[in-house]
């Protein structure tokens, strides 16, 4: 089967931290058989090329100097920045709705798989003009709330790319009940998951609770970072206080920092930055427990699923976080981690301390997550699901 996977961005050098999980889900189904391409925006003019074995479909929209609408960062951040960036959508969406539709000329695909449907929607569209193709969109759940908070105009839209599509995917319950809002069609919910190292043995101060408590991920408003420092103000001082180990940059940094201060827990809080792969999984392993503490952030977003969660249970460390967003498909709450409210510090303390108290409830619940992980969120689970989802498509591939 030739598949046809529309995205906004693709990683451009073998460095490139875009999507890693796609590139490994796309890797897998080039292994079981089926002939994978992309369709991607340029960058400062990149071609056409051959990445990890894919080949790759670059289309240009604008000028070499001025071609990084994407890549960087995400194009609606991009276009606060200037005008420029708030007029260069609209060449985003004409060129590669051409470039699209010249290649499904040249090549037939027996699916166009479009994630991120504001505005891929249309590439779909036209691909299936060009040349009859089933069509998958992949909802991710930032699009749905980008349109109920700041671009409610854009709420037919989606409604119209959910129901021209053949099968619709949503990346987490959560999601699911979001676009259901807009568009009454059956939804499937596939998650994506990360490639995972083999686990690390954990330390005796991970497993009797006097390790570090551990954050990990980028320092945004969603992260709720802020409330799991005023946890660890709230759980008090002294030689048996929790240490709270920060792993991450971004823009809350500054703030966090004199949060800490200004609660006079500095001395226990870490900041440490972004650190090699190796270093962190090292850290996933001696923490005494790992809390995602996200929330609803000014802008109507959060956490679209919490991957950080599956590389914490892969070393068998038990995880705390709030239940919200897609975070509840991954932690069945005092199974295989514990849930708390979202922006309730006091909430998060109890629960700290209630798995630093208890050295046999966190071995339980690390135990749980890692098998929660094996069974739920493993690639071969999650690619098993794709190979379904699109034999169910198309029975024989032309």
């Amino acid at each position: 089967m030739r598949i046809l996977h529309v995205v906004t961005a693709f990683p451009r050098t073998p460095d490139d931290v875009i999507v890693p999980w796609l590139v490994e889900l796309l890797k897998r189904l080039r292994a079981a058989g089926h002939e994978v391409e992309v369709f991607t925006s340029s960058y400062r003019g990149a071609p056409d090329e051959v990445f990890a074995g894919i080949p790759v479909h670059r289309f240009r929209y604008f000028p070499r100097r001025w071609e990084n609408l994407t890549h960087e960062e995400a194009a609606p951040d991009r276009m606060k920045r200037s005008l420029l960036y708030r007029l260069m959508p609209a060449c985003f969406v004409v060129a590669g709705i051409v470039a699209i539709w010249r290649l499904c000329r040249r090549t037939r695909y027996d699916v166009i798989h479009v994630h991120w449907p504001l505005p891929l929607a249309l590439f779909g569209w036209a691909a299936q003009r060009a040349r009859p193709a089933r069509l998958v969109t992949t909802f991710y759940g930032v699009e749905l709330r980008w349109v109920k908070g700041a671009l409610p105009f854009f709420k037919g839209f989606l409604a119209w790319a959910a129901r021209r599509s053949d099968r619709v995917i949503a990346i987490s319950q959560y999601t699911a009940g979001e676009l259901r809002a807009l568009a009454d069609v059956p939804i499937e919910v596939i998650p994506y998951t990360t490639s995972l190292p083999e686990p690390a043995a954990r330390p005796p101060e991970a497993r009797d609770g006097t390790g570090p408590v551990l954050f990990v991920g980028r320092l945004v408003e969603r992260k709720g970072v802020a409330h799991l420092i005023e946890a660890i103000a709230r759980l008090g001082g002294g030689e048996a206080a929790p240490r709270l180990e920060i792993v991450g940059d971004g823009p809350e940094r500054p703030g966090l920092e004199a949060l800490a201060r200004r609660l006079d827990v500095a001395q226990r809080v870490v900041f440490r930055g972004k650190i090699p792969p190796d270093e962190l999984q090292a850290t996933y392993a001696r923490a005494a427990v790992c809390v995602l503490p996200s929330v609803l952030d000014t802008r109507g977003d959060t956490e679209g699923l919490g991957v950080v969660l599956l590389e914490a249970m892969n070393h068998g460390t038990p995880v705390i976080a709030s239940r919200i967003g897609g975070i509840p498909d991954i932690v069945e709450d005092g199974v295989s981690g514990l849930l708390v409210p979202p922006g309730d510090a006091d909430a998060l303390a109890a629960a700290v301390r209630r798995v630093r108290d208890d050295p046999a409830l966190a071995r339980r619940l690390g135990e749980a997550g890692r098998r929660r992980l094996r069974e739920q969120f493993s690639w071969q689970a999650i690619v098993q699901r794709w190979l379904n989802l699109y034999a169910g498509l198309v029975p024989r591939a032309r």
